[in-house]
C-alpha cells in the first residue's frame, strides 16, 4: 500500500480552510443575488459583502473603505502598480522595484514600458535581501511615480525590510505599493506602504479573490474601463461566496498565525539542517534568519529541476521547482538569479497547517536517495 500524498506548496496555494469550505457554502445559499440591487435577496447578499469587507478590514488593520475585493492576487497587483502609476503621472513615470518581484508586478512594469514609460530595477544581496542603499537613491531620483517591493520573497522566503523602504520612499516623497501575498495571514506587514495587495488561496481561502488597499490621501487612478463597483477600483461582480470564504478563513489564519508560526519553523529549520548536511552539492538559499517561517528553498548541483519535481510527486510530494510563477516555461527563477545563487536543481518546500512532522521527516528520509537516482541517471557519481 502506497503512502499518502504529501502537499508542500503552500506557498503557492493552500489547502482550502475548513472555515473557508463552510463559509462558502452557506453564502452559495445566501450571496447569489447582485449586492448592488434593491430587493430582499440583493439586500442579504450586500450584508454579506458589507460583513466580509469589514472583518477583512479588521484583520488588516484598515478601514473598510479602503479595501476592495479583485478577482485574483494577479489583478490586484496589476491594479496596484498601473493605478498607483496613472494616480502620480505627473510626477513623472518611473517606476521603481525590486529585481525579485512577482511576476505579475514585473508584467505590470513591462506594459507600462511598452506604453512608454521607464522601470529601475533595485538589487538584492545573495541572500534575498533589498539593497536599501540603491532603493533609497533610486526612489530619489527625479521623476518616481511610483515603488513597488514584495514584503516577503515568494521562492526563497527571505523578508524584506519593508518599514524602512517605507521610510525611504516617505523623505523622496515616493508611494510604497507592497506585494504581501505571503505574509497576509501570517503575520502583520510593517506600516508605511500607500497600497497594498494579497491572495486569499495563500492564506486558505478559495482561488479568484485578490485584496486591494489603497490607503486614503493616495493619489490612484483605476486603469480600468470605469465601474461603479468595488469604490471604481475593480471592475465587474465580485464573486461574493468567495469573498465571504475569504473572509471567514482570513480571519481564522490571523488568529493562528502566531502559534502556527512557532508550530512550522522548527520544521522548516530541520530541513534546512537535514538537507544541507546530507544531500551533497547542495545550497540552502534564502536568509537563514529573516524569512517567513513556513518556507525553504534549496538547490542540488548536477540535477535537473523538472526531473527532481517529477521524481518527487511520483514518490508522493507534492513540491515547486525554479520559479513558482512561471515554471512553466522552464526559464530560470528570475528571483534566484538576481540573488546569484544556483537557480537549476531547485525545490522550493512550503509548509501550512495540515502539514506534520511525520511527513516532513520521510520527505527528509527519501529525498536524498532521490537525489542521488537522478545524479546517477545523468552520470554523476562519487560525491
Amino acid at each position: 500500500m502506497s503512502a499518502s500524498p504529501v502537499y508542500l506548496d503552500a506557498a503557492t496555494a493552500v489547502p482550502l480552510h475548513p472555515v473557508a469550505r463552510q463559509a462558502l457554502l452557506a453564502a452559495l445559499d445566501d450571496g447569489w443575488a447582485d449586492p448592488a440591487r434593491l430587493y430582499g435577496q440583493a439586500r442579504r447578499a450586500r450584508q454579506l459583502l458589507d460583513a466580509a469587507r469589514e472583518a477583512t478590514a479588521v484583520t488588516l488593520g484598515v478601514r473598510a473603505d479602503e479595501l476592495s475585493f479583485t478577482p485574483s492576487g494577479t489583478a490586484a497587483a496589476h491594479s496596484a502598480v498601473l493605478g498607483g502609476l496613472a494616480g502620480h503621472r505627473r510626477v513623472g513615470r518611473t517606476l521603481v522595484h525590486s529585481a525579485i518581484e512577482h511576476s505579475a508586478v514585473l508584467h505590470a512594469g513591462e506594459k507600462h514600458v511598452a506604453e512608454g514609460g521607464t522601470a529601475t530595477s533595485v538589487p538584492v544581496d545573495r541572500l534575498g535581501r533589498l539593497d536599501l542603499t540603491a532603493w533609497s537613491e533610486a526612489v530619489r531620483a527625479p521623476g518616481v511615480a511610483l515603488a513597488a517591493l514584495i514584503a516577503a520573497s515568494h521562492e526563497v522566503g527571505t523578508v524584506q525590510p519593508v518599514a524602512e523602504a517605507a521610510a525611504a520612499c516617505a523623505d523622496a516623497g515616493v508611494p510604497l505599493s507592497v506585494d504581501a501575498a505571503q505574509m497576509v495571514g501570517r503575520a502583520p506587514v510593517p506600516a508605511g506602504w500607500s497600497v497594498l495587495t494579497a491572495s486569499a488561496h495563500k492564506w486558505g481561502g478559495p482561488p479568484g479573490v485578490g485584496l486591494l488597499v489603497v490607503r486614503k490621501g493616495t493619489r490612484w487612478e483605476s486603469p480600468w474601463p470605469a465601474d461603479e463597483r468595488e469604490s471604481g477600483r475593480t471592475p465587474g461582480v465580485v464573486n461574493l461566496p468567495a469573498v465571504v470564504a475569504a473572509a471567514a478563513s482570513l480571519r481564522a489564519a490571523a488568529a493562528d498565525a502566531a502559534a502556527e508560526a512557532a508550530r512550522l519553523a522548527p520544521l522548516v529549520d530541520r530541513i534546512r539542517a537535514r538537507v544541507a548536511a546530507e544531500v551533497p552539492d547542495v545550497e540552502v538559499v534564502g536568509d537563514p534568519y529573516h524569512r517567513l517561517p513556513h518556507l525553504v528553498t534549496f538547490s542540488c548541483l548536477y540535477v535537473d529541476g523538472e526531473a527532481l519535481l517529477h521524481a518527487l510527486d511520483r514518490r508522493g510530494f507534492a513540491v515547486s521547482s525554479g520559479s513558482s510563477c512561471t515554471s512553466s516555461t522552464l526559464r530560470p527563477s528570475h528571483v534566484l538569479e538576481a540573488m546569484g545563487v544556483l537557480s537549476h536543481g531547485n525545490v522550493r518546500v512550503s509548509l501550512h497547517r495540515e502539514t506534520t512532522a511525520a511527513e516532513v521527516e520521510r520527505f527528509l528520509a527519501e529525498l536524498p536517495g532521490v537525489v542521488a537516482e537522478l545524479r546517477a541517471e545523468a552520470g554523476v557519481v562519487g560525491l
